[in-house]
């Protein structure tokens, strides 16, 4: 992107949190270009300077900026998991974050409209994985250094294994508005960890 002053940072930022709270609040098949602009106060000429490819471009990066808010919602815990009481922290904070979310999800949202199959799509996706994993599997790596996990244990695998439970049980709570199957995914996950103690 290109380097923008401060005002028209501002600007942009601006029409890309309007963007995302209205697709929040009604989804993005019920968000038009024209609800962003009313909502943000903008013109169709500022909009499109920052965002020349449209609702597409600034689809894209709503769903940069959720995929950030997803791990921003669980610090500073997530970047704290080094004792059981701080991962049991961690825990209460993923299911209260995906309570009160409900079953919407907006970074699915964007992204099924989107089209995950379309590489910078993939790209949010990838990258929001692969920090999630990384945070858990440092995680891991800490209760190895302190003897409250077994050191044979493979903490990218294992982080794997819990984002993977994270990620069913989310889905399911799409469908289900319940939290039960990701509240089990975490309990046994973190459970699995403790009985694995040296």
């Amino acid at each position: 992107m290109r380097s923008l002053t401060r005002k028209g940072a501002a600007t942009r930022q601006r029409i890309l949190d309007g963007a995302a709270a209205h697709i929040r609040e009604h989804g993005v098949a019920a968000t038009t270009l024209d609800d962003v602009l009313a909502r943000t106060a903008t013109s169709k000429s500022q909009l499109f300077h920052y965002f020349p490819g449209g609702r597409e471009e600034l689809l894209l990066a709503v769903a940069r900026l959720e995929a950030d808010r997803v791990l921003a919602d669980q610090q500073p815990q997530l970047g704290d998991l080094t004792s059981w009481p701080a991962w049991q922290r961690w825990r209460d904070r993923v299911v209260e974050r995906y309570r009160s979310q409900g079953r919407l999800c907006p970074l699915n949202s964007v992204m099924s409209q989107l089209g995950d199959s379309t590489p910078a799509a993939q790209a949010v996706v990838t990258e929001l994985l692969h920090s999630w994993q990384a945070e858990i599997a440092a995680g891991v790596r800490h209760m190895q250094g302190i003897g409250e996990v077994d050191p044979g244990l493979d903490p990218d695998h294992t982080a794997s294994a819990l984002l993977a439970g994270i990620q069913g049980g989310v889905l399911i709570q799409m469908s289900t508005g319940r939290t039960t199957h990701l509240e089990a995914a975490l309990d046994l996950g973190i459970a699995h960890l403790r009985a694995g103690r040296p």
